[in-house]
């Protein structure tokens, strides 16, 4: 093992990494809010997709609204969370950040929207969004994967 193999070996930090991503994915929480005003999945006057409508989904909440919780702090747990699970991986795998996040941005796109919360009965199918939902969710995903890797690595070489 070669002495610059080494000394990036003996810098990796779990808790840095974990550190740099919490603060990254809130960063990238505030940067995916403004990306989703100034790119909106519906419509001026369009406030809700007609299948929350039908499954009796209030407007911004993830479950019926009977028992509802306020759908910002899930985006804020969400994002911290997120963002810390990315910066351990990429503490120790740097290849996660390929793109500068938006590789990131893109495959938690795949993995939530188009996955975990359609299986979870919580969002359409994507075969049932129409274009502009699946655009403005891309964007806002790799403006948030972006953004992310972004602060991560700023503050990772700040600790």
């Amino acid at each position: 093992m070669s002495n610059a193999e080494h000394a990036v070996m003996r810098d990796r930090s779990l808790a840095k990494g974990l550190i740099a991503g919490l603060i990254g994915g809130l960063a990238g929480t505030v940067a995916k809010a403004f990306a989703e005003r100034m790119f909106p999945a519906h419509a001026n006057g369009e406030s809700r997709p007609s299948w929350a409508e039908e499954e009796g989904y209030a407007q911004h909440e993830l479950v019926p609204a009977a028992n509802a919780l306020p759908f910002e702090e899930i985006h804020w747990g969400f994002g911290a969370s997120v963002g810390a699970a990315y910066g351990a991986l990429a503490e120790f795998y740097p290849v996660a950040t390929s793109k500068e996040g938006a590789s990131f941005g893109m495959a938690l796109e795949a993995l939530t929207e188009e996955g975990a919360l359609t299986r979870l009965g919580v969002a359409a199918p994507p075969q049932d969004h129409s274009m502009r939902e699946h655009a403005s969710e891309i964007t806002s995903s790799v403006v948030f994967g972006m953004t992310t890797e972004m602060v991560r690595s700023v503050v990772r070489r700040l600790l």
